[in-house]
C-alpha cells in the first residue's frame, strides 16, 4: 500500500491556492484595470492635498462591485504617503451616525480611539480640527457606501460639519470623497439645502464591468491566486460569464473563484472543474446579499427574517410578528421598513384595502430560503 496520491489528486497537505489572500474583500490588486480615467479624475480632485490645499470635493457613483472601493483605497495609500496629508477611509455602513464618522476621523488623526463615553460631538470635532492645523496636515475623508448616512437621516449634518470645517477653525483643511452603489439616490439632491450651497463636487462614475473585462480582471487575480495549471480559460470563461450575469458585480466573481477552488480541494482535486464552479455559484451570486445583512442591526435583521416568513403579506400584519419578537413601536418599525426598502432588501408596494384606504404589501427581494439561511 502506498501514500502517494494519484496523477492529478492533492495529498493532504497541499493546496490550490498559491496565495487564498487574493481572493479576500480587503485584497488591493497591485494592478488596477479598466478604470484608468476614473483614476484620474480622482488624481485631479485629490492633488491640491499634495500642494496642502484642501482637496477637490467628488462624488464617486456606479453599481456595486465596480472598483469605486478599491480606487479610494489605491489613492489614498499614495495620497497617505505624503507627511502633509492626512487619509481617513470610513465605511459607512458600520459607522453610519455623524458621531460614529467622527470618532473614526479621530481615530485617524490622533492614531488611537477616542473615549467611548463622556465627549461631545462638539469638543470631538473640534479637537480633529485643532490638531489638523497644529500639524499643518490636509485631511482628505473617504465616506464609502454615504447612501447608509441617507438612510439614518445623518448625511446632512455629517457633511456640513465636514465642509464647514475652516469656518469652525480657520486653517482646517478637510476634503470629501462621498462613495455611493445606490444608483437611485440623487445624493445632491437628498442634502439639505444648506450643505448643497458648499458641496459642488466633482462626479466620477464606475459604470459596470462587461464581460471581457471581467475575464480579464479575474485573470490576473488567478494567476497571482492559484498554482499554475489550477483554472483552465473555459473555467474562467464560465466564471466571468456568471458574473455578468449578476450585474457585473467583481465580488461575485472573485468570491466564485475562491468557492469553486475550495470545492476542488474538498475532491483532493488539483484542477478545479465546472462542478466547482456551478456548485459555488448558488452561494456566490448572493455574495451582496450577505454584505447588506452584515450591516443591518438586530431588529432590521429581525424584520427581515419576519418578512421572509410571511412574504406578501399587508404591514399591519407582519407588525404583529415583529412587535411579538422585538416590543419596537410601529414608528420604529416603519423607519425599518423604508430603510430594507431603500437597500433592495424588500419591496413596500401600497394597496388599496375595501373600507380601510391604502395599506402596504412587505415582499422580500431575495430568495426567502436565501435570506434565512444567510440571517
Amino acid at each position: 500500500m502506498t501514500d502517494e496520491p494519484e496523477e492529478g489528486m492533492l495529498s493532504w497537505d497541499e493546496s490550490v491556492f498559491r496565495d487564498e489572500h487574493v481572493f479576500e474583500i480587503d485584497y488591493v490588486p497591485e494592478t488596477f484595470r479598466h478604470r484608468e480615467s476614473q483614476m484620474e479624475s480622482l488624481k485631479y480632485a485629490l492633488r491640491p492635498a499634495v500642494r496642502g490645499s484642501r482637496p477637490l470635493n467628488v462624488i464617486a457613483r456606479g453599481p456595486p462591485g465596480t472598483g469605486k472601493t478599491t480606487a479610494i483605497q489605491k489613492l489614498y495609500g499614495e495620497l497617505g504617503a505624503q507627511t502633509d496629508v492626512r487619509v481617513a477611509h470610513v465605511n459607512c455602513q458600520v459607522d453610519s451616525t455623524r458621531y460614529a464618522v467622527f470618532s473614526r476621523l479621530f481615530e485617524e488623526v490622533f492614531e488611537y480611539e477616542p473615549p467611548t463615553s463622556g465627549v461631545s460631538f462638539k469638543k470631538l470635532f473640534g479637537q480633529i480640527t485643532e490638531k489638523l492645523v497644529e500639524d499643518g496636515e490636509v485631511l482628505a475623508v473617504a465616506l464609502d457606501d454615504v447612501n447608509y448616512l441617507f438612510y439614518e437621516g445623518e448625511a446632512s449634518d455629517t457633511l456640513y460639519s465636514l465642509l464647514r470645517a475652516h469656518e469652525a477653525h480657520s486653517g482646517a483643511k478637510i476634503g470629501v470623497v462621498v462613495v455611493s452603489s445606490d444608483l437611485d439616490l440623487d445624493v445632491i439632491e437628498a442634502l439639505d439645502g444648506r450643505v448643497q450651497s458648499v458641496f459642488r463636487p466633482e462626479e466620477v462614475y464606475f459604470p459596470k464591468y462587461d464581460e471581457p473585462e471581467i475575464a480579464d480582471i479575474l485573470e490576473e487575480r488567478v494567476d497571482r491566486g492559484f498554482h499554475e495549471g489550477v483554472v483552465d480559460a473555459p473555467i474562467l470563461d464560465r466564471v466571468a460569464e456568471l458574473t455578468a450575469e449578476q450585474g457585473g458585480d467583481l465580488r461575485v466573481g472573485i468570491d466564485l473563484l475562491r468557492r469553486a477552488g475550495l470545492n476542488a480541494e474538498m475532491r483532493a482535486s488539483k484542477h478545479v472543474e465546472t462542478q466547482d464552479v456551478e456548485e459555488a455559484y448558488e452561494k456566490s451570486k448572493h455574495v451582496h446579499l450577505s454584505r447588506y445583512l452584515e450591516g443591518l442591526s438586530v431588529n432590521e435583521q429581525a424584520l427581515l427574517s419576519v418578512v421572509a416568513d410571511h412574504d406578501g403579506e399587508r404591514a399591519g400584519e407582519i407588525y404583529e410578528y415583529f412587535q411579538n419578537e422585538t416590543d419596537l413601536g410601529y414608528t420604529r418599525y416603519s423607519e425599518i421598513i423604508n430603510k430594507l426598502d431603500q437597500l433592495g432588501l424588500i419591496e413596500a408596494t401600497y394597496t388599496s384595502v375595501d373600507g380601510r384606504g391604502r395599506s402596504r404589501e412587505l415582499s422580500v427581494q431575495y430568495d426567502p430560503a436565501a435570506i434565512k439561511d444567510r440571517l
